[in-house]
Order: structure tokens, then C-alpha cells, then sequence
């Protein structure tokens, strides 16, 4: 009996800065539960990180942290293929065909240029601006049909489509044209201190954001200090109590309870004991998980077998597309 192929599934964060509750929260939390149903390929895109200057040293640092924070957030590279997108180059290679392919107008458009361009004014770079092609290699290279991101990043994937049906409308059914896959619950964990604004590791305000590796201590502190609002009662209202209804939205993530218990575990009790009780529930989620981090890196030769070993994979899936891609334009083979 012929076995069903799973569907793919492509996503990778950039290691620009320490991955924050809202990474873990809103991703990758969700992806462990997804290694059974699914052929899940996790990137570190590093290659992305660097329209912005980065620090070296930091850049590498953050990168092996970030993987190793991968693995103790429960993704098994014996059921995930995890790797660091600059160890395979066709990421590169079909980026600059896709450059070839993406109108002027679609990127100007983008979101994520303007606002990263208004924070980096003195380096607004060609990089900046094409992103969103090598973007879409990312993506098109491993032929995925869903792609996880938050209900704010689904644009990457509409203009990811758009290349693809450009490419395919000329060359025939080149690519596989990929879906956003977005999670219920957590997918969009806001700011504590300013609640109508992400969760950001580039926050300015550092209480605002808690990182997956923070001390248990600095993790209470901040949210002690998480904006609430003047009616002292817990209950959901995302447009009308952004802060409380955040605060609940990672209650329930942390502890599984559901929203309508949430309210009722609360009923008459103060945004003292509340703001505690969501403190404590994020200390010992995230407590296992920078434990089991630690001990990752101390294991370098571990470490870099995972990275190794994830590039060969991706390299073999990603360089039968290449191949594809680049005989359809017309390079001669080598």
C-alpha cells in the first residue's frame, strides 16, 4: 500500500536578538506538536539578519543559542530538519533569480521594508528592499505547502505566491504554491508595557519584552510592572482591556486553562494576585526550557552535528529545486 506523503511545512526566525515568550508563544511552541503530521523543515535566517548591522560575534553567539533553545523547546532533529539558512546555498542562488521575477512596485509595498527602514535610516540597503525574494526561496526551495506565521506576517506569503505564479504562469508548474498557517490561540503575544504593539525583541522598552532565557526573577519583575487598566476585573476584551486580555491570552497558552476559567479563577480578585499568577505560569514554563538550553550548548560536538546534518538534508531537498529552476531560465548545466 502506497504510503501518503505528508505535506511540508518551512519557517525560521532570525537570530537578530535573544528569542522572546512571544517567539515561543506565538511558534515554536506550536511547532513541536507538528512533527507527526507533518515534514517540518526550521531555518535560522541569518542570511536575513544582516540587512540590519550586526555585531559578529553576537550574530554566531545568537545563532547556536537560538538552535539549541530549538531542540529544548521540544523540536527533535531526528523528527525536524534544523538548520542555519547561510550553510545552504541555494537559498542565495535562487534569491537572485527571484530577484529577476519581483516587481519594484510589490516591494516598495512591503510592510516590514518601511518600518525597518524608518528605524535604520542611515541603512536603508538594496537587502532591506529585496528581501521578500529570498524570502520566497526560502520557501519555494523545499516545495512547502504551509508556512507558519502570525496573522501580521501573512503579506511574506501573499507576495511569496504572487512571485510563484509569475515564475509558474511562464515556465509551468515549477513551484508548489504555499498557504500561511496560522495558530489560534497565542499566535500574536503583545508588548506588556505598550499591549497595542508586539512582543519585540527590537522593543526599546526591555520591560515590555520577556526573553525565553531571562532569570525567574527578572521575569517577575516584569510583570509586575505589565500595563492592566483602571477596572481591576479580569475578563476578555481585546480591544477595550488590550493589556489584561494579553496577560489572559498567555495564561491559557502557559497553564492550558481556557479563557471563560480563566475569568471565573479570577472573579473578585485583584490584578495583583492575577499579574503574579501569569509571572509564576511563564517562570515555569520557560524554566525547563533554558535549563535544557545550557546544557545543549555545553555540547558542542552535539550542536554541531545537529547543524551539519540539517544542511546536508536541506541542501539535498533545496538543489533538486535549483536544478529545476535554473534549467527553466536557461543556464547551462554544469
Amino acid at each position: 500500500m502506497e504510503e501518503v506523503q505528508k505535506k511540508r511545512i518551512l519557517s525560521g526566525i532570525q537570530p537578530s536578538g535573544d528569542l522572546t515568550l512571544g517567539s515561543y508563544l506565538g511558534a515554536i511552541k506550536n511547532w513541536s506538536a507538528l512533527a507527526d503530521e507533518y515534514d517540518c523543515y526550521y531555518m535560522l535566517a541569518d542570511m536575513h539578519t544582516i540587512t540590519v548591522r550586526q555585531v559578529p560575534a553576537d550574530l554566531r553567539r545568537r545563532t547556536l543559542t537560538q538552535l539549541a533553545a530549538y531542540i529544548a523547546c521540544g523540536l527533535d532533529p531526528e523528527k525536524n530538519v534544523l538548520f542555519i539558512q547561510s550553510h545552504v546555498p541555494a537559498h542565495a542562488q535562487l534569491g537572485w533569480v527571484l530577484d529577476c521575477y519581483t516587481m519594484f512596485g510589490e516591494l516598495s509595498r512591503m510592510t516590514q521594508f518601511k518600518d525597518k527602514s524608518a528605524k535604520n535610516a542611515d541603512n536603508i540597503n538594496a537587502g532591506l528592499f529585496t528581501y521578500p525574494a529570498l524570502m520566497a526561496a526560502d520557501i519555494l526551495l523545499y516545495q512547502a505547502d504551509l508556512v507558519p506565521v502570525g496573522e501580521d506576517q501573512k503579506q511574506h506569503v501573499e507576495i511569496c505566491r504572487d512571485i510563484a505564479n509569475r515564475f509558474n504562469g511562464i515556465y509551468g508548474e515549477v513551484f508548489k504554491m504555499p498557504e500561511p498557517y496560522i495558530p489560534k490561540m497565542g499566535a500574536r503575544v503583545m508588548s506588556l508595557t505598550s499591549p497595542e504593539n508586539k512582543m519585540s525583541k527590537s522593543d526599546k522598552d526591555q520591560n515590555g519584552c520577556v526573553y525565553l532565557l531571562e532569570k525567574p526573577e527578572d521575569i517577575m519583575r516584569k510583570f509586575k510592572k505589565a500595563v492592566t487598566d483602571s477596572e481591576a476585573c479580569v475578563r476578555f476584551a481585546p480591544q477595550e482591556k488590550p493589556g489584561v486580555s494579553n496577560l489572559m491570552q498567555i495564561y491559557a497558552v502557559c497553564t492550558g486553562k481556557g479563557i471563560a476559567e480563566i475569568e471565573r479563577e479570577f472573579d473578585g480578585r485583584g490584578y495583583g494576585d492575577f499579574k503574579m499568577a501569569v509571572g509564576e505560569a511563564v517562570v515555569e514554563t520557560l524554566r525547563p526550557i533554558r535549563e535544557e538550553t545550557e546544557r545543549i550548548l555545553a555540547d558542542k560536538a552535539y550542536l554541531e552535528g545537529v547543524y551539519r546534518a540539517g544542511a546536508e538534508h536541506a541542501s539535498y531537498v533545496a538543489n533538486k529545486t535549483l536544478r529545476k529552476v535554473y534549467k527553466k531560465v536557461g543556464f547551462v548545466e554544469r
